[in-house]
């Protein structure tokens, strides 16, 4: 399943994020990794949390992102959460990539809770991405 928060810069995406990932930690019986770009997020996720930087790994367009996200997939067979912030902007703000990937990432993630915040106002956001809005 994905979910995608959307709205624009200050709206409280990445709060709400960051409070269903320690949640999650906090109930999972198996593991939750939450991506981020930059190490904002470093002091606020909870330990129980892997947390991922994709500077770190060159992570900067939709293509890498999918990638990422499937090695990520078939290391670990415990993974129920996968929260990503700043979806949008780990693709280079390409709304039009980022959005023909997430069918991909459907198939891919088919039995995981896969859960993403994108900065783009409402009325501008594509009918490839409010589908999972």
């Amino acid at each position: 399943m994905i979910k995608i928060f959307i709205g624009g810069k200050g709206s409280g995406k990445t709060k709400t994020l960051v409070d269903l990932v320690n949640a999650a930690a906090d109930t999972s019986d198996g593991s939750v990794i939450c991506i981020e770009k930059g190490d904002k997020l470093t002091h606020t996720v909870t330990y129980k949390a892997r947390l991922i930087d994709t500077d770190v790994y060159a992570v900067e367009d939709a293509q890498t992102l999918y990638g990422f996200l499937a090695g990520i997939l078939a290391s670990n067979n415990d993974i129920t959460d996968i929260f990503v912030d700043s979806a949008l902007k780990i693709c280079g703000n390409n709304t039009m990539a980022f959005g023909a990937m997430l069918p991909q990432l459907e198939k891919l993630a088919e039995n995981v809770n896969l859960v993403m915040t994108a900065s783009i106002p409402v009325d501008e956001c594509p009918g490839s991405i409010k589908r999972y809005v």
